[in-house]
């Protein structure tokens, strides 16, 4: 039923993790991607599951919404698409002709869409791709003024923003266009190492400590043109992304010696060197427009979003810099995280809201946005299903007795997250001591490459014993380097490339990197009372207030949504114990799991 309040629900859609993010009176009510829902990874398409979930959760119908807010503008996203084809014609007629058919039948009707699939009459608005992200990193952070910075791959134009948040304002103060791009420089070597552009580029970040960078100035000198201020020009004589279906072409591979890895081939040496290489310089054109903001901008604090943003390793270096006395990175920094720009930016650009800020607390509630399962739902499934199960007094307490006997546990609790990471509500959960932890978890869980690192999650009041980082990270989003005392000292080896997995680095070993680092997350007791007990627990039992964090999923696969989801995962990889709320499942208990099982779906279009 209808109430005095103000509804806004921001969409993002038709490129990659579509998402919707609903206000109440400009606060975040709810938020999820579509991919959780439709269980296809980085789902572009309509994101109407996630609405309707978005929806359940205020408990208000499509016709309670005042305004609709879709977070960029089609018709000026086309106008480069076709200049773009234009410039590079005949070359990009294959990429043209795949392209039209999209943006023909969908994207050029974008306003009418959302009015068909919602169902909605009220006024629909449409803010720019980066002002959306400029908006979900300052209006979401808990700074009352800040400078800001996006960079992505593109949006209409842009691919770099920067400017300074003021209260309910924010004003773009210069950008920088396609195709130069900072974001396509970074996925044209994620191609090129063999790996899928939007959501490969962690791989690469993770597999850069493993490389040197030697061809660092091959990219300087032939590839990327990088001014005193930060601004820069990639010279596109070596890529086809403009207008071609690939991201490099043959000019760059004869530059780097050959043609593209083919996925899941072999990891040589040369990836890691790449990987390192374009790392490096992706931290130093950070850091140039990091000062040149900083200078002209006068401000003290920096937001962060766009993909770029979610480099956490540039992220960690750009904050121990101290160009800025604080950073905040928006926890859905890419797409998914337009749905919160676009409806944030109708609340306080369009209708002009003020804007209260309470020193040290963000609007984002953890990132906890997405939908909770009742203990009785929980029940219902396993009951239906005749699954068994044992219900548990305390789970935080079961979780920590098992964690620390070095088993691997699914931990599905309260409201999912939103973004790209798990934060303790959909994760896999392991100990940190173990040194068989990250190789188990990588090949028997995961199903993924070896190299890459796991995450943890520390006890916030524990953060500064052992990792050299003098703030919380509650979302994961800075690397710091583990505390010296907590160091085993290498002697030097012949470990040479992914063998060097093969050292103990530190007394946690199943989360430092093969540099020393991690990617922290700090739990917060109030944030998140469940998770925080359970570490609690463990340290406790162990002494350690440091657990093993991944998210729940296996590799290819979106994060869990529902007790169903988290139970096929669980029976499809080697966990060992599900803990779903309050309901405490053993492996060995189980019975055949037959994959082809078609499980009730909550959120099923028409």
């Amino acid at each position: 039923m209808k109430n005095n309040s103000i509804y806004i629900l921001g969409i993002s859609a038709y490129y990659h993790d579509s998402a919707a993010c609903l206000l109440r009176d400009g606060q975040i009510i709810a938020a999820a991607q579509e991919e959780r829902f439709s269980r296809k990874k980085h789902d572009p398409d309509f994101p109407l599951r996630a609405v309707r979930s978005c929806l359940d959760i205020a408990q208000i119908e499509v016709g309670d919404l005042d305004y609709v807010a879709f977070y960029d503008k089609p018709l000026l996203k086309f106008e480069r698409l076709l200049e773009t084809y234009l410039a590079y014609a005949p070359l990009g007629i294959r990429s043209f002709w795949k392209a039209m058919p999209t943006w023909l039948k969908k994207k050029l009707w974008i306003k009418e869409l959302l009015a068909d699939e919602l169902g909605f009459e009220g006024e629909i608005l449409f803010p720019e791709h980066h002002q959306s992200h400029a908006a979900s990193a300052f209006y979401a952070s808990p700074f009352e003024e800040a400078a800001f910075l996006t960079m992505d791959g593109v949006g209409e134009w842009t691919t770099t923003s920067w400017g300074v948040g003021q209260g309910k304002r924010i004003d773009i103060t210069a950008e920088l266009h396609f195709p130069h791009s900072l974001g396509l420089l970074y996925s044209a070597f994620t191609y090129y190492t063999g790996f899928k552009v939007n959501s490969g580029e962690y791989k690469v970040m993770g597999l850069a400590p493993y490389g040197e960078p030697k061809y660092k100035q091959v990219i300087y000198d032939y590839l990327l043109d990088l001014r005193e201020d930060g601004s820069f020009r990639l010279n596109m004589e070596y890529f086809n992304f403009a207008a071609g279906l690939t991201m490099t072409n043959r000019k760059f591979n004869r530059l780097f010696g050959g043609p593209p890895r083919k996925p899941e081939s072999e990891l040589t040496q040369r990836e890691m060197d790449l990987a390192r290489s374009v790392q490096e310089v992706t931290e130093e054109v950070l850091m140039k427009v990091a000062q040149h903001i900083s200078r002209e901008s006068g401000m003290k604090k920096l937001c962060l979003a766009g993909g770029v943003a979610l480099n956490c390793v540039s992220n960690g270096k750009l904050l121990r810099s101290g160009l800025f006395d604080d950073i905040w990175v928006q926890p859905a920094a890419g797409d998914a995280g337009g749905a919160l720009g676009a409806a944030l930016a109708v609340w306080y650009l369009h209708l002009k809201k003020e804007r209260n800020v309470t020193p040290g607390l963000d609007f984002q509630y953890g990132s906890y946005l997405g939908r909770e399962y009742s203990e009785q739902e929980i029940r219902t499934f396993l009951d239906r299903h005749n699954l068994p199960y044992h219900l548990v007094d305390d789970p935080a307490v079961e979780g920590a007795r098992l964690i620390a006997q070095e088993k691997v546990i699914g931990w599905f609790q309260g409201r999912m997250e939103f973004g790209p990471r798990a934060l303790g509500n959909r994760s896999i959960l392991g100990d940190a001591r173990s040194a068989t932890m990250q190789t188990t978890m990588n090949l028997k869980i995961k199903y993924r490459e070896s190299f890459r690192p796991f995450a943890p999650s520390v006890l916030e009041e524990d953060l500064a014993e052992w990792f050299a980082l003098d703030r919380p990270s509650p979302y994961m989003l800075l690397v710091a380097k583990v505390l010296e005392k907590h160091i085993i000292p290498q002697e030097e080896t012949a470990y040479r490339g992914l063998e060097r997995l093969r050292q103990k680095r530190s007394t946690i070993p199943a989360v430092t990197h093969v540099d020393y680092s991690a990617r922290v997350q700090s739990v917060n007791r109030n944030t998140n009372p469940r998770y925080h007990k359970l570490i609690r627990e463990f340290k406790k039992l162990t002494g350690c207030p440091v657990i093993v964090n991944t998210s729940f999923n296996v590799r290819g696969e979106p994060i869990v949504e529902s007790p169903e989801d988290a139970y096929r995962c669980f029976m499809r990889t080697e966990m060992d114990h599900l803990i779903l709320g309050n309901f405490l499942l053993n492996k060995e208990d189980q019975p055949e799991f037959v994959d082809t099982i078609k499980w009730q779906q909550v959120y099923e279009p028409d």
